[in-house]
């Protein structure tokens, strides 16, 4: 069996989106499973949509996910270069070669025509469609147009009857009538190939035996067909995902303001959760198991559990795994993520390292952090309404009663540590005979000032310290006497 080649072949025209990382991952992990080649080919022959930068995000990606090519741009390899703008005089040598065995023609109409012959379809409801008027032309006119220096396309020459069909490991059999076939330009006027064209000889030259990209190029695979029949080639094992949806009527669309890989790094998810979600957009791996590292990937994917119906991007699913991928960070390794978002919204000279801990069961995705910190820094604006908890039988009274009383004992409260902070509120809650919740809500509302927290009373009390415990608690007692 020969070794499987894949590729990616991205377009460097901006970001990394989700499907453009799905379509890599997919390349990855058809070829790695069978311990074959991934390589990365840049297709930039639509000169006007390159993006300055965009070039850097495609290695950046590659590199930060751990989809590492074994070939490519900038580490070489035996059947480069692998930038299509260094290829041209390739696609025109093979596009001659078509045109000798009448498989496609010089095409020398005006935009003026074309576009008559666009107004007419459209004025017929019908498809917009080259008519053939050049494939009539004899040697000679072809040879006076060329040496006039007439600007051309060089067009593939579809047949208009009878069928053409394709084997799609995903989709099945696709039948197409040939009168549905546009003779696709494969050699634009600017020398350059069309991305079919250029697709269809890169692949065959560079030994691509699976070619993974998005159902929405199911119809025009019979065109890509033709070619690789016209040159005698071997066709490739076709891959084709489905669409992937933001509901069940709207594809994800940057336009729309929908992530792209790096919009989602930067809003603090993991690259692994984000790899692993991907995955399952539109693959089965059977079974119950939802959490996989990249190498348990490799070993489990089969490419014929891709299926065929729209995948649904869940923001929530994704938040969850995220969540999931957190809670199993080492401490110190989230700590590091952490930080930089806990200095968004703290100044203070405060101990993180107690943070951490109370807070990395709690986040699912890492931009939650400064609302869930903030309060460290300085109290929030709260009212005495936050005191009252019907399930910790808590109201404006015993709140009151109970600050009062702790207030004095955290006065005279030292060494200032977790353990005695623990120890005065639980003596304050055996004097008082009453269930922890009684003495511990309103503590843990007056140095918070928050509703729900990373960690309970004696955590903000040890973090924030004396001085600003005793401040907040004094803050509260104010609130529960001016709301009484």
């Amino acid at each position: 069996m020969a070794k499987i080649r894949t590729r990616f072949a991205p377009s460097p025209t901006g970001y990394m989106h989700v499907g453009n990382l799905r379509t890599a991952l997919y390349a990855y992990l058809i070829a790695k499973h069978e311990n074959g080649d991934f390589i990365l080919r840049i297709e930039d022959t639509d000169q006007e949509r390159f993006v300055e930068g965009a070039l850097d995000i495609i290695y950046n990606t590659l590199k930060v996910t751990g989809l590492k090519h074994d070939e490519g741009p900038d580490i070489g390899g035996p059947v480069g270069p692998y930038v299509q703008s260094e290829r041209t005089n390739i696609y025109i040598e093979y596009a001659k070669q078509l045109i000798e065995k009448g498989e496609a023609y010089y095409c020398f109409c005006s935009k003026e025509r074309m576009e008559t012959l666009r107004a007419e379809a459209e004025a017929n409801n019908t498809a917009a469609k080259y008519d053939k008027h050049c494939l009539s032309l004899s040697k000679e006119e072809i040879e006076e147009k060329l040496a006039s220096g007439i600007p051309y396309v060089i067009r593939q020459n579809n047949p208009s009857t009878g069928t053409t069909s394709f084997e799609d490991d995903i989709y099945g059999t696709i039948t197409v009538d040939n009168s549905e076939l546009d003779d696709m330009i494969l050699i634009k006027s600017d020398g350059f190939p069309t991305y079919n064209f250029a697709n269809v000889v890169d692949d065959h030259l560079m030994g691509i035996t699976h070619v993974v990209r998005g159902s929405e190029y199911l119809s025009s695979s019979p065109k890509y067909n033709r070619l690789y029949e016209a040159f005698g080639w071997d066709v490739p094992i076709y891959v084709h995902c489905p669409p992937i949806m933001k509901d069940t009527h709207h594809k994800l669309s940057k336009r729309n303001g929908d992530a792209s890989f790096e919009d989602l790094m930067a809003k603090g998810y993991l690259k692994d959760a984000i790899l692993n979600y991907i995955a399952l957009l539109g693959w089965n791996p059977g079974g119950e198991k939802e959490i996989f590292t990249i190498d348990e990937l490799v070993e489990t994917f089969n490419y014929k559990n891709i299926n065929k119906s729209p995948a649904i991007f869940d923001d929530v699913k994704l938040r969850w795994m995220n969540g999931e991928y957190i809670k199993k960070l080492p401490l110190e390794e989230f700590h590091k993520l952490a930080l930089p978002y806990y200095k968004k919204v703290i100044t203070k000279d405060l101990d993180f390292t107690k943070i951490s801990p109370l807070l990395q069961t709690r986040v699912e995705v890492l931009n939650e952090i400064p609302d869930m910190v903030d309060f460290f820094e300085a109290l929030p604006e709260h009212s005495a309404e936050l005191y009252v908890h019907k399930k910790m039988k808590t109201n404006y009274k015993n709140s009151l009663d109970v600050l009062e009383k702790i207030l004095p004992r955290f006065e005279a409260l030292t060494p200032w540590t977790f353990e005695n902070i623990e120890k005065i509120c639980m003596d304050l809650v055996a004097e008082l005979g009453v269930k922890n919740g009684i003495v511990l809500w309103p503590v843990r509302t007056a140095v918070s000032g928050k509703k729900s927290t990373p960690g309970g009373a004696y955590e903000i009390a040890e973090i924030i310290g004396k001085e600003e415990t005793l401040r907040r608690i004094q803050v509260g007692i104010e609130k529960l006497k001016a709301a009484q």
